[in-house]
């Protein structure tokens, strides 16, 4: 029976990232908070889906009146507004240590992307892994180039034989094996 691989749960701190990656930053001083928002929330279904990540992306509602909500916009990816009062901060270390917390088993990675140096010292004391903001922008990117390399359609072959759409030392691999030769 095959052995699943353990989970990695990738927790996402919103606005911290939204303003350390510069093209966010410029979407969010140009067309507003909440284009921001909806742009990171695009870049991380595809990259969690690519990954096989759970991820949650935290906002904080520290400065709005309305209660917790959370929309779980993929299998891969779940946005997460806090209650008033309550940072995005507060969400991951309380989710840190209830992941941690009380399992017999190694319940698998657990990563948060966040670049707030305080949090860092935080959820490593959880023994969470730490991502800063940008390390998830060089991983999302790497990602991005990934899939285009794997989507990329494949150079038609120079004409209808098999043989010409290898490369030259398979070409003269299958040579040697037509004439006998080992």
């Amino acid at each position: 029976m095959p052995r699943l691989l353990p989970q990695v749960v990738l927790l996402v701190d919103g606005y911290n990232i939204i303003g350390a990656w510069p093209g966010l930053k410029k979407t969010r001083d140009r067309y507003g908070l909440a284009t921001a928002r909806q742009e990171l929330i695009e870049v991380l279904i595809n990259y969690s889906a690519f990954e096989g990540y759970k991820s949650q992306l935290i906002f904080d509602a520290q400065y709005q009146k309305r209660p917790t909500s959370s929309e779980a916009v993929t299998d891969h990816l779940l946005v997460y507004y806090t209650e008033f009062g309550q940072t995005a901060d507060t969400h991951i270390e309380k989710f840190c240590a209830s992941y941690r917390g009380n399992h017999p088993q190694p319940r698998g990675r657990l990563i948060v992307a966040t670049s707030d140096r305080a949090q860092q010292q935080t959820i490593l004391g959880y023994g969470a892994e730490w991502m800063s903001s940008q390390q998830l922008a060089q991983e999302v990117e790497s990602t991005i180039s990934r899939t285009r390399k794997q989507q990329r359609p494949q150079k038609p072959s120079r004409s209808r034989f098999l043989v010409n759409s290898l490369d030259p030392k398979s070409q003269q691999r299958l040579a040697q094996l037509r004439k006998g030769i080992k």
